[in-house]
């Protein structure tokens, strides 16, 4: 194994940061001695929270993981990886629909930079979660508690009584 391969990166938009992104840090943080959470900055995505408030968020939701680092990148995840040392990109991945999409990545950021992806299966409590339901699911007054931390679903509650 590289040097550098004992550094990964988990990268995404994080719009908001659930309970099953939050399980895939915490079992790749065990695997790892360093992890980075990076948070993708896109123009063309009307993302909720803004860049900064998804890193602080992250930083909050992570803190009991002290080997877990958080910062946002924009341009390509191969370039944050090297930039951060880390040999491996980790993904969480769903179902097969998840997996095709997956790889077609993992082997385009192998082909530009030598960057390995490693998949996790999600944990089956988190397999139909994902950020744009727990969005919508809070926009209608329902309780998302289950699937976010507090302090998440206060900023969504909030967030989203402003619109």
């Amino acid at each position: 194994m590289k040097p550098e391969a004992r550094i990964a990166a988990c990268s995404g938009s994080f719009d908001p940061v659930t309970y099953g992104h939050l399980d895939i840090f915490g079992r790749a943080a065990q695997l790892y001695d360093e992890l980075w959470v990076a948070v993708f900055h896109n123009a063309s995505k009307n993302a909720l929270f803004s860049v900064e408030e998804r890193v602080e968020l992250l930083k909050e939701t992570t803190a009991d993981m002290p080997n877990v680092r958080v910062a946002s990148f924009q341009g390509l995840v191969v370039d944050f990886c090297q930039k951060h040392g880390a040999g491996v990109l980790v993904r969480g991945v769903r179902a097969a629909s998840d997996f095709d999409y997956e790889l077609q990545m993992a082997q385009m950021n192998y082909g530009l930079a030598g960057i390995e992806t490693v998949f996790i299966p999600t944990n089956p409590l988190y397999s139909f979660l994902s950020s744009s339901m727990v969005k919508d699911v809070t926009k209608w007054g329902g309780d998302v508690s289950s699937h976010v931390p507090e302090i998440v679903q206060s900023r969504l509650i909030e967030r989203l009584r402003q619109e």
